[in-house]
């Protein structure tokens, strides 16, 4: 406790620095919390003369009021997004039926959706019929005649 108290106030500082040091190295958003209870310790004790038991005990009681703040500010894990497809833009496209612009041959052909072409697996159809996808691999969508 030498350090802590020959440092006085400058050590809440620093602890709260290296806190949000650490948040940045290893992001968690839990280290935040505490790196802010350190330096709002800090400025408190800077303003009252607060024995180094007492800034201890801010601090445990900063850190719970801060973490439990901070969980109700930041988003849950797992929450349902408003667009789930935003990375999966493939997976969207489960289930819906398109026209063709070409035919497949061979199994291998290209479907025109929205503004992107996207190649397509699936039986031999002419172009103009449409087509359902039933299964997505990678950037590829598989399809069946609809």
């Amino acid at each position: 406790m030498g350090l802590l108290t020959d440092l006085g106030p400058w050590a809440w500082f620093v602890l709260g620095g290296l806190l949000l040091l650490a948040e940045i190295a290893a992001p968690g958003a839990f280290l935040l919390w505490l790196g802010i209870a350190a330096l709002v310790t800090g400025v408190l004790a800077y303003v009252i003369d607060l024995t180094w038991q007492m800034e201890v005990l801010l601090f445990a009681a900063l850190a719970v009021i801060a973490v439990l703040a901070g969980r109700r500010v930041a988003p849950a894990p797992g929450k349902a997004s408003d667009r789930p497809f935003l990375n999966r833009r493939a997976e969207g496209f489960l289930g819906r039926v398109f026209v063709l612009d070409e035919p497949i041959l061979a199994g291998v052909g290209r479907v025109r959706i929205d503004d992107s072409v996207w190649r397509i697996e699936g039986p031999d159809t002419a172009a103009g019929q449409a087509v359902k996808v039933v299964a997505v691999d990678g950037a590829t969508l598989r399809v069946e005649r609809a």
